[in-house]
């Protein structure tokens, strides 16, 4: 494994940056899934979820951190963790989620990741979590095999849909104590 040089360069998002972040998940979601999923799907699933509208709309939710890492002032990767309701098997206390995840492939086993999980576990502490859960789909071995490094155990399941596809994640869920 090859790490950076340095490690990326972890902030809050701001209203400016949803346009940038928008382009970036958008991308970043369609290398991670587009080859498994309908064209069709994925475009409907891209415009709900990555316009610049929501991006901006997350970024202002007081409910919700959304984090960026940058290396040489470029994305690199991004977090959101947010409060609200978990599936049914969270069972934790004080459950807050780690809503999205993604390191663009270039810095795939540099190091990114790791620090970008750090800033989201304090994020999830800062919004008074003390379960921290994710869906991961269940046909992404290397991410759940990152998340299981990270502390993260799997409860469960539950779907998630890519337009029309409903598809079935993995609920993985860590203490933040830990």
């Amino acid at each position: 494994m090859t790490e950076t040089l340095q490690p990326p360069a972890i902030r809050r998002a701001t209203a400016a940056d949803a346009g940038a972040l928008a382009s970036f998940a958008a991308r970043t979601f369609a290398d991670a899934f587009g080859a498994d999923n309908r064209p069709d799907d994925l475009a409907a699933h891209l415009a709900a979820s990555y316009g610049p509208e929501v991006q901006a709309r997350e970024i202002a939710d007081p409910g919700a951190v959304t984090l960026l890492a940058e290396i040489g002032g470029a994305l690199a990767g991004y977090a959101q963790v947010r409060r609200g309701k978990a599936p049914p098997c969270v069972k934790g206390p004080a459950p807050v989620e780690l809503q999205r995840f993604y390191v663009d492939r270039p810095w795939h086993g540099r190091g990114v990741a790791g620090h970008l999980m750090d800033a989201a576990r304090a994020a999830a502490a800062e919004l008074g979590g003390s379960t921290f859960w994710l869906g991961v789909w269940e046909r992404n071995p290397r991410a759940i095999a990152f998340y299981a490094r990270c502390g993260f155990r799997d409860l469960g399941s539950w779907h998630f849909f890519v337009g029309s596809d409903r598809q079935t994640d993995r609920v993985m869920v860590a203490n933040l104590g830990d």
